[in-house]
């Protein structure tokens, strides 16, 4: 009996930790809200590309989705993150909740009417991602003043399975809600999902920044920005996962390689996606291990080195089974390496620049994939999709050895002396100390 106990303890300890949804309340009802609102997303998202194909029949219009979903996510992200150091950021995510809301419901307006011009919507999309941006640096914060600092890392993988989960829901709910009730029930889901988030966030308690308000204007995004330059562990976290994403982002690929190595079949290009997706969701399931071990630098270097090892792989195998396979493991993966990357921005960066910090993990987080889609389509039209996975790969593996070398301290999971705590020297000037004004 005394094995089948240590082998059910390893086990249980293996799984994801849920120690924050015990001990911090507001944590647990802002992740139900978060999870809500983000099912409605993925709805939306789903429905969005749904409704302007069928109204254009276009592929460009069908890509003007994405870049009016990336744009001002990117072009708002930074000045929004400088915008949450200066405020209470409870008040700044309420804001963008309901400023996505009022979107969402704007589009379930035009989907019950109809004969709305396609430019119409993607203007709402836009506006939508520009609120989302908004709020995102605020949200950046919550965690590490919610759940107790050992827990940061345990309250992100439940963040990140909950989203993944939704990912995965997701799509799914939408076809089902539009093939029976139509486009307009979609987007008023989506409006309702973000009300039950907006509820959860209420209740928070105010969250001014602590150290002091950053200074306005570009000012308070050049100080964030000089605090990633100097922060050696924070900025290589942030280079590991840029170039995991930039040079070997194989998403773009899928269809050429299905074409050259599997006829084209399209339930092997579906499985391709869900591949590392299903790799991504078990990783996370059980990071339990990953977020006690205390040391997500180097746990990140060896992620993103996989991730760009099982890439390489995957454009060298002929075996549909055996290129799944390699796909699940990138995916576990890169899920690991963006988990680690996240608790080392939370964990690293002063409260008081942790907006501005979020918001350029942001701006990476979605630069990065789009950047690296379009590497791997110009490769692959050059040579082929073979080449373009293969070195991609083996790019990844020596940018992620280059960052290793020249950051000792997030090899070794460490922080240089007086790092953790360092800000800028001109940050706070003496008019910008008084507490934040509501609003």
């Amino acid at each position: 009996m005394k094995p089948a106990r240590s082998l059910a303890d390893t086990l249980t300890g293996s799984l994801i930790d849920v120690r924050p949804l015990r001990s911090s309340p507001p944590f647990r009802r802002l992740l139900i809200g978060r999870t809500v609102s983000t099912l409605g997303s993925f709805m939306t998202m789903v429905t969005v590309m749904y409704q302007v194909w069928e109204s254009t029949r276009s592929p460009a219009w069908s890509g003007a989705v994405g870049l009016a979903q990336a744009l001002p996510m990117i072009g708002v992200g930074l000045f929004a993150g400088s915008w949450a150091d200066r405020t209470d950021r409870r008040r700044t995510y309420l804001l963008a909740n309901a400023g996505q809301a009022s979107c969402s419901a704007l589009l379930a307006v035009q989907g019950f009417t109809g004969h709305v011009p396609v430019a119409a919507v993607l203007a709402l999309v836009a506006a939508q991602s520009g609120f989302g941006a908004l709020g995102a640096p605020a949200a950046g914060v919550f965690v590490p003043r919610l759940v107790p600092k050992e827990q940061v890392a345990a309250a992100l993988a439940l963040q990140q399975a909950t989203g993944q989960a939704m990912m995965l829901l997701g799509p799914a709910a939408a076809g089902l809600v539009l093939g029976r009730w139509g486009i307009g029930t979609c987007y008023l889901l989506d409006a309702l999902s973000f009300g039950v988030s907006f509820a959860a966030a209420f209740a928070l308690p105010a969250l001014p920044p602590e150290g002091g308000r950053a200074r306005p204007g570009l000012d308070g995004v050049l100080d964030g920005l000089r605090f990633l330059t100097g922060h050696r562990v924070v900025r290589g976290a942030l280079l590991t996962d840029l170039a995991a994403t930039l040079l070997s982002m194989p998403a773009g690929l899928f269809p050429l390689v299905n074409g050259e190595r599997f006829d084209g079949d399209p339930r092997t290009l579906g499985l391709f996606l869900s591949a590392l997706a299903v790799g991504g969701v078990l990783a996370t399931a059980f990071s339990g291990p990953v977020t006690r071990l205390g040391r997500p630098g180097p746990v990140m270097l060896g992620s993103a080195a996989l991730w760009g090892a099982a890439l390489a792989a995957f454009g060298l195998t002929r075996s549909a089974w055996t290129g799944l396979a390699l796909l699940a493991v990138a995916g576990a993966a890169d899920s690991i390496a963006v988990l680690c990357r996240t608790t080392i921005v939370q964990t690293r960066t002063p409260d008081a620049l942790l907006g501005r910090v979020t918001a350029a993990e942001t701006v990476v987080g979605q630069a990065g994939p789009q950047l690296g889609n379009l590497r791997a389509g110009l490769v692959a039209g050059w040579t082929s999709g073979t080449t373009a996975l293969v070195t991609g790969g083996l790019l990844c593996l020596a940018a992620v050895a280059a960052v290793a070398a020249s950051t000792p301290q997030l090899r070794r999971g460490e922080a240089a002396p007086g790092e953790r705590a360092e800000l800028p020297a001109t940050r706070t000037p003496p008019q910008d100390t008084a507490p934040a004004q509501p609003g």
